[in-house]
């Protein structure tokens, strides 16, 4: 049984950085799609950024430019670099592998 344990999230000033983290146990990555989505009090859970098992990545609208996927199959983790934080990227951050496999996610709070 796969599971994903996301760390690195925490409380950050507006323009400030984060770098998530999502170590995977009893699976390897190195073949599946993996991605990183957020859900805010109040809303839908949403897709923030993937990465295939090639490396071929993608964004979301309100993140391009600012976030920046990526993987470490030696390492079986998958990161999320945030830079220039604002504070409407508040939210829990989830790491997903596959189709199924989530993790329990981790708090990040921009405050402006």
């Amino acid at each position: 049984q796969a599971q994903l344990v996301e760390s690195g999230g925490g409380l950050v000033q507006a323009g400030g950085s984060l770098r998530l983290s999502c170590a995977a146990f009893g699976s390897r990555i190195s073949m599946s799609t993996m991605g990183w989505y957020r859900q805010a009090p109040g809303k839908q859970r949403e897709l923030v950024a993937g990465i295939s098992s090639e490396g071929i990545t993608g964004y979301a609208e309100s993140v391009k430019g600012r976030f920046t996927i990526s993987r470490d199959n030696a390492k079986n983790t998958v990161f999320l670099q945030m830079d220039s934080l604002i504070p409407e990227d508040t939210a829990v951050y989830y790491c997903k592998m596959g189709y199924y496999t989530w993790g329990q996610g981790t708090q990040v709070t921009v405050s402006s």
